[in-house]
């Protein structure tokens, strides 16, 4: 998938084998990740700081094996449904450590803060700080086609969307809207859950059915290496590759989840902060290689695409599994309830999607509002009381109102991608 504005670097030719360096950086991954299967199989847990830093380490490490092998499995899977599914693909180590605290939560309440905070902060750093990163990233790459004549002057002030991308923006846009359901009521029912998860199917249908793009990109780097081998010994490497990486996550999940807790009391930091913030930067790591590899590529569309669909996946499949993993963890009240705090940050991260959504409505994401996205979520790290929270939100809704307004002719149209034939959604 290509946007309108940009145009991929071609790559090399590369060999039809993988070459000792790339197998190089395979082998690197599977040995950081190889003391977090010692400590599991031996039970060891020498401290919650080692522990944080040894299975931190294998989950980012398992990231990168997992973003490669998804990557290269384009080369069997293209078009929309790729990206949905790579998009679902790279956010595994994310699910596993949020699904891991509201599992836990069902037994210890102490946890039922955490499994909203890893989910809040991963989802307005996915939007406040990735969205931002690949736009510019793609802005800067266009400069090397203005200079070369193949690409207007316009190409480095705003990345152009496919108009296929309707579909995922229209999904979003509906869902940051039931989002704001969630603090109003107060929790995650378990019907709400089954819902969101109802709404991902949809979508994955509606990715499917969507056509093609360019299926005739070439693939770079550790992805391209792997997409060059023949058929068969592609799809066991990316096989092994998926099911190594899986395995190495889920192993970790739980001490990972645990030592970031513990350590924040052993290193005098608030462990809500650790698991917010801390935890994202590390499940969220192939999602933000994946995205700023397709951007340094000249590849913009296909690099927000990733992310967006990535943002579709965390407020209907992530949020809808919340409420499910903490009744099968025990818990009894119907789904998993919040507190004042987890409401105020729930109602923070929709507006914020609002905010991306309006951004983005017109399939026009201009460099400018790529750095106020980025400025807003900086902002707060700053105003961090309850007062900011909710001003901030506020701050979100007006703005978004305003560039709505701007962008009022391509409201209804957003809204109705996702009911409308694939065809259609192009044409609008």
């Amino acid at each position: 998938m290509t946007d309108t504005l940009s145009t991929p670097v071609q790559a090399a030719a590369v060999p039809a084998r993988m070459g000792p360096s790339a197998w190089g950086r395979i082998a690197i991954c599977v040995v950081l990740a190889l003391p977090a299967v010692v400590f599991r199989i031996g039970g060891l847990a020498p401290n919650p700081i080692v522990d944080l830093l040894v299975f931190g380490g294998a989950v980012v490490a398992a990231s990168f094996l997992l973003a490669w092998a998804a990557e290269a499995a384009q080369k069997d899977i293209s078009g929309a449904l790729a990206i949905a599914i790579l998009a679902l693909i790279a956010v595994l180590p994310e699910y596993a450590v949020d699904l891991y605290y509201a599992f836990r939560s069902g037994s210890d309440a102490s946890y039922e803060q955490f499994a909203a905070a890893n989910m809040t902060g991963s989802n307005r750093l996915l939007l406040g700080f990735g969205w931002p990163l690949v736009v510019i990233i793609s802005l800067l790459v266009a400069r090397r086609f203005v200079r070369a004549g193949s690409m207007p002057p316009i190409a480095t002030k705003v990345l152009e969307l496919e108009r296929s991308a309707r579909l995922d923006v229209g999904f979003l846009a509906l869902l940051a809207v039931v989002a704001f359901l969630i603090p109003l009521m107060g929790s995650i029912p378990l019907w709400f859950g089954f819902a969101l998860l109802a709404a991902f199917v949809a979508y994955l249908w509606r990715a499917a059915k969507a056509e093609d793009g360019d299926d005739d990109e070439e693939l770079v780097g550790m992805a391209g290496n792997i997409a060059s081998m023949p058929q068969r010994a592609r799809r066991w490497t990316i096989a092994v590759l998926f099911v190594v990486a899986a395995g190495v996550i889920l192993a970790s999940a739980e001490p990972f989840a645990d030592a970031l807790v513990e350590s924040g009391s052993a290193l005098g930091i608030d462990s809500y902060f650790l698991v917010q913030w801390l935890a994202p930067l590390a499940t969220e790591a192939p999602e933000f290689i994946v995205a700023a590899l397709f951007a340094l590529r000249g590849m913009g569309g296909a690099a927000i695409g990733t992310l967006i669909a990535s943002k579709v996946n965390q407020w209907s499949l992530l949020v809808g599994s919340l409420p499910i993993a903490h009744v099968l963890g025990g818990g009894t009240t119907g789904g998993l309830p919040l507190d004042a705090r987890q409401v105020e940050e729930f109602m923070l991260t929709a507006s914020q999607t609002v905010l991306g959504v309006a951004i983005i409505i017109a399939l026009r994401f201009h460099r400018w509002s790529a750095i106020a996205l980025l400025a807003l979520f900086a902002v707060q790290f700053v105003v961090t009381d309850t007062g900011g929270r909710w001003v901030l939100s506020i701050v979100h809704l007006v703005v978004a109102a305003v560039v709505f307004w701007i962008h009022r002719r391509d409201v209804l149209p957003t809204l109705a991608a996702p009911f409308l034939r694939q065809r259609a959604v192009e044409r609008g």
